[in-house]
């Protein structure tokens, strides 16, 4: 009889020393090779049991977790880092910008900005009952901070879909067209950088540059220009194709369209438009956070350049693709296609508006309709102008369309 309690005992020790948590000490050999056996009927029944076999199954089978903590770390450390550079700048100290290596930027390419802006530009033409308009967009204007007084159409039942609200007009004198000054803002929204450009170098924003060549291409679409002589090692020498007259120098600036910005952009000069020069890319995000953290983020993602000339020779205005802006629309040209499907890495493809009817191209007006953007995004001016010219600008100050980037 006491052979046979002891037995009993013998065998509910590893339930009873599990239950007060200390199964490790009263484990029996046969109950840790049963656990090693039933790994998997333990991770899914009542009763625990630890084991190296059933600890490393769920390890495995649990990745999720870790690749949270792991990523919400990074992420963590990367803002604190952003607040302490932002913390050092107000004090006066200047910070090294912090710039994406190559494996986050390739990283990013993977997600499928093209195929979301697509997507997004069908979401945006299915029209939307009348009911349901004035809720939608009352929410995107509280969001973004939009002005709808400024609007030629007020009432937001008008608007049948998203696209139409995003390219909404402006009252005719919603925006006056400064007159005293050469050059205005083509489009509402932020500057980002302006001044000359240096060694064929041009600013994006502070300390974050890219390459002049690269984001034009290649001097094609003015071939008379060309100096067969000049050399290829030569980083200012493409730059010193662009400066047509004597003591001229280059310059930039730089307009960030947030989404609450008006979309359409206008001429910002008078001027002749001679070429478009269509880049198939990227579409990533163009916010002044991304663009503090991309090198050459403008040569990575889909452009428009349009070049030609105006009174002090060269001018160039490039209209940049960014994230749900795959659509970029230049009201002239109706041959092109922005955000195809299919394209080449690094391609482009180049059209001249010179022709035997039009042998200068197509002539613009300062101010006059230019483009649109389907929901906003950046345009890069670069012009060759006097030396004396000056831009009237802060980096970081709100502009609006018609008003003066500088004058000479």
């Amino acid at each position: 009889m006491a052979a046979s309690l002891v037995k009993v005992c013998y065998n509910q020790l590893p339930v009873t020393a599990s239950r007060f948590g200390s199964r490790l000490l009263f484990f029996r050999p046969q109950a840790i090779h049963q656990s090693q056996q039933g790994s998997w009927r333990s991770l899914f029944s009542g009763r625990r049991r630890f084991s190296p076999v059933s600890l490393g199954l769920q390890a495995r089978l649990r990745p999720l977790p870790l690749i949270l903590a792991t990523g919400g770390g990074y992420v963590g450390y990367d803002q604190y880092g952003r607040y302490r550079d932002r913390e050092l700048e107000k004090l006066g100290i200047e910070v090294e910008p912090r710039v994406a290596n190559e494996a986050q930027v390739g990283l990013y390419k993977t997600i499928p900005t093209r195929l979301l802006s697509r997507a997004w530009g069908r979401l945006n033409q299915v029209e939307l009952p009348t009911w349901l308009r004035k809720p939608v967009y009352s929410l995107y204007i509280w969001t973004f901070g939009v002005n709808m007084q400024e609007a030629a159409v007020e009432d937001l039942h008008h608007y049948r879909n998203l696209g139409e609200f995003f390219r909404r007009k402006l009252k005719p004198q919603a925006r006056p067209v400064c007159d005293s000054h050469c050059v205005i803002s083509p489009a509402d929204g932020k500057i980002l950088h302006f001044g000359r450009v240096r060694n064929c170098e041009v600013e994006q924003v502070k300390g974050v540059t890219y390459s002049l060549e690269t984001f034009l291409g290649p001097h094609t679409w003015a071939e008379s220009l060309v100096d067969a002589t000049r050399n290829e090692d030569d980083a200012s020498s493409f730059q010193d194709l662009l400066v047509t007259k004597e003591g001229n120098e280059l310059f930039h600036c730089v307009v960030y369209l947030a989404p609450g910005d008006y979309h359409c952009f206008h001429s910002p000069t008078d001027w002749t438009v001679a070429h478009r020069r269509h880049f198939p890319g990227s579409l990533m995000s163009v916010n002044p956070g991304v663009a503090r953290w991309i090198k050459e983020l403008f040569c990575h993602n889909e452009r428009v350049v349009l070049s030609g000339e105006w009174t002090h020779g060269f001018f160039s205005l490039t209209a940049v693709g960014a994230t749900n802006v795959g659509s970029i629309r230049i009201y002239f040209d109706k041959e092109l296609r922005t955000n195809a499907p299919r394209y080449s890495k690094g391609s482009y493809n180049d059209f001249s508006y010179i022709s035997n009817n039009n042998r200068e191209g197509v002539a613009m007006r300062k101010g006059e309709h230019l483009g649109e953007f389907n929901l906003g995004s950046t345009i890069v001016l670069l012009f060759e102008a006097p030396r004396d010219f000056a831009f009237n600008l802060k980096a970081g100050q709100k502009i609006r369309y018609g008003e003066p980037l500088g004058s000479m």
